[in-house]
């Protein structure tokens, strides 16, 4: 019963980023479609206009794809700092034990697929797309493992899951480090005061929301305009949610049941209504559940649709069309690079070393998890949809044939990375 209470958050999330997943794929398909459809000119005009305002002093003014890349994206960028923390705090990701089997499996599926795209570049202006084939996307590939059903063992979708989100880590320090513009120290500089403060009124058991609100929009714009891109300031802005409840479940409880008891003997209304002492009763229970929720987990809870079935899917809607029948001509050679990195360099970096570690006794892989599984796995981890077009976006901001050669890359190498860790993983089954 312990086991069922403790997996079932983690399945409804599978779920949830399994039909994300989906949602991602029409997006795509929809994009492309659009996009080179006679009605192709309207898709570059909507995700070129123009949205903000302009003063004298100060402007934030951007076309509408980059308010979806910079803006919709920093909420994403939350979501998934929430998720870092939870980990490495209660999650499958607080003891070394735990982490070390994902984390061999993340850094080789980051380090190999950069080795082959360096081995293959032979062309200076690319070499900036380093960093485009070593991001997972979460959605897609678990929502190929969402296909093959309840056969799949749990801990398979479990180290994906940590998998990816190591991975995501590895893709943030990149980010930050290597995809920056040129920074104005004094700007970051504040923004990361107002984090500190934000820090410290978290360690001392202070939180609201308005103000997490309040104070994410002035970093972001500092953020924005200091030259760090401003999807970083979620990651940052994730780490100052308190993670504990400011009550434990004992006092939640006995408060419970005393507001049940003061509900049952209030005053009852003849009309369809409540009294105003179980109003009273209802207010007081409403208070004590905020202060039993933990605010990481109620955060998490709330935003985790929102970026699963609507952000995610604007980001592929407005990202996605590729204009293959363009007057711009494309990269072939980065094409192919990008292809082969996904497919092989993850499939091939993953699965020899988890393998390797695994025979020399290095980590502790799950019993019910096969080699098969594993190598069939390492392939889903080609899936690089999202993350690698956002860095794509960012190593080719001015150069259309690049962004949609790389996107063009990206694609195939998903499609191809998703067929054949399925039909790997839909054997293996079989046999089982």
């Amino acid at each position: 019963m312990l086991r069922k209470n403790i997996l079932s958050p983690f399945q409804k999330f599978v779920k949830i980023e399994s039909f994300s997943g989906i949602l991602l794929l029409m997006a795509t398909i929809i994009a492309l479609v659009w996009a080179n459809s006679s009605f192709g000119e309207s898709y570059q005009l909507l995700w070129q206009y123009k949205i903000g305002f302009t003063s004298q002093h100060f402007e934030l003014n951007k076309p509408l794809i980059l308010w979806i890349n910079d803006g919709l994206m920093a909420i994403f960028f939350f979501l998934i700092g929430l998720e870092i923390k939870r980990e490495f705090f209660i999650g499958e990701l607080d003891s070394f034990k735990k982490i070390a089997f994902p984390l061999l499996g993340a850094f080789a599926g980051m380090l190999v697929p950069v080795l082959f795209f360096f081995l293959l570049n032979q062309n200076p202006e690319t070499v900036k797309g380093w960093g485009i084939p070593m991001a997972t996307d979460i959605a897609f590939s678990l929502a190929i493992l969402k296909l093959l059903g309840n056969r799949v063992p749990l801990s398979l979708k479990i180290f994906l899951t940590a998998f990816a989100i190591v991975d995501d880590i590895g893709a943030v320090l990149v980010i930050a480090i290597f995809y920056s513009g040129n920074i104005n120290i004094t700007l970051l500089f504040v923004a990361l005061i107002l984090i500190g403060i934000l820090y410290i009124l978290s360690y001392k058991g202070f939180y609201s929301k308005y103000l997490i609100l309040i104070f994410g929009i002035i970093i972001w714009i500092f953020f924005l305009k200091s030259g760090i891109h401003p999807t970083l300031a979620g990651i940052l802005l994730a780490f100052s949610v308190p993670i504990r409840q400011n009550i434990n479940t004992p006092v939640f409880i006995d408060n419970l049941v005393l507001i049940t008891k003061n509900i049952q003997q209030a005053t009852i209304s003849e009309k369809p209504i409540l009294s105003k002492e179980q109003i009273a009763q209802i207010d007081d229970l409403e208070n004590w559940t905020d202060k039993y929720q933990s605010p990481l987990q109620h955060l998490e809870y709330r935003l985790h649709d929102w970026v699963a079935y609507f952000i995610i899917p604007i980001f592929a809607l407005a990202n996605a069309g590729v204009l293959i029948n363009s007057d711009i001509d494309l990269d072939i050679p980065l094409i192919r690079n990008i292809t082969f990195c996904l497919v092989l360099g993850n499939s091939i970096g993953i699965s020899s070393i988890i393998l390797l570690a695994k025979k020399i006794k290095l980590i502790d892989v799950p019993k019910d998890i096969s080699n098969k599984q594993i190598i069939g796995v390492s392939f889903l981890a080609g899936i690089g949809f999202t993350m690698a077009i956002f860095i794509a976006s960012l190593a080719f901001k001015n150069n259309p044939t690049y962004i949609d050669s790389a996107k063009i890359g990206i694609l195939i190498g998903s499609f191809i990375s998703a067929i054949i860790g399925y039909a790997i993983l839909r054997v293996k089954l079989r046999k089982l």
